[in-house]
C-alpha cells in the first residue's frame, strides 16, 4: 500500500507545477482549514433557509464533529506527512493520517447534500483531490478522511433532519 501511495501522490503532485493549479490548491489548502469554508457555507445555509434552520446548524454541527474526529484520530496514529515531495502548503500537524480537510469536506457534501445542497460535491472532491496534489497527504489519508466524514454525516443523518427521513 506504501508503494502505491507514494506513486499515486508524485504523479498528483506534479499537476501541482502548473502555477494556475498551485494557486488554486493553495485557495483550497487556507479556506479548508478547520473546515471553515464548509461551518461557513452551513451557517448561511441556516441563514437563507429558515424553514430548515435547525437541520443545516445540525449538519453544520457533524461537520465540525468530522475535523474533530479527523483531528484526534491523527494524534492517535501519528502517520507522519509524506517526506518525499516538496509540499505547496505549509500545514499545521506534522501528522497525516487521516485527512481533516477530507473529512470535513465530505461531512458537508453528505449532511448538506440531504438538505438538498447537491452543489457540495464537486468543490468537497477538489478539495480532496487538492490535498493530494499539495503533497501534504498520502492518498491513503485523503479516502479515509473522506470516509471518516461520510460516516460522521450518515451517522448524524436522523439527528440532523428532526427524525425525518
Amino acid at each position: 500500500m506504501d508503494d502505491m501511495d507514494h506513486r499515486i501522490l508524485s504523479a498528483l503532485r506534479a499537476c501541482g507545477a502548473d502555477p494556475r493549479v498551485a494557486s488554486a490548491v493553495r485557495g483550497l489548502s487556507l479556506a479548508g482549514e478547520h473546515g471553515a469554508l464548509w461551518l461557513a457555507a452551513g451557517l448561511v445555509g441556516a441563514a437563507v433557509d429558515g424553514t430548515r434552520r435547525g437541520s443545516w446548524l445540525r449538519g453544520t454541527a457533524l461537520v465540525a464533529g468530522a475535523h474533530l474526529a479527523g483531528s484526534g484520530v491523527k494524534r492517535l496514529v501519528r502517520r507522519e506527512r509524506p517526506g518525499h515531495i516538496e509540499p505547496l502548503v505549509r500545514t499545521i500537524g506534522r501528522y497525516s493520517f487521516p485527512s481533516s480537510h477530507a473529512a470535513s469536506a465530505t461531512a458537508a457534501a453528505v449532511a448538506f447534500g440531504a438538505l438538498g445542497g447537491y452543489g457540495f460535491a464537486p468543490p468537497a472532491a477538489a478539495m480532496c483531490l487538492s490535498r493530494l496534489v499539495a503533497g501534504v497527504h498520502h492518498p491513503s489519508d485523503v479516502a479515509a478522511g473522506a470516509a471518516l466524514g461520510a460516516l460522521t454525516a450518515r451517522l448524524g443523518a436522523r439527528w440532523m433532519t428532526g427524525g425525518r427521513p
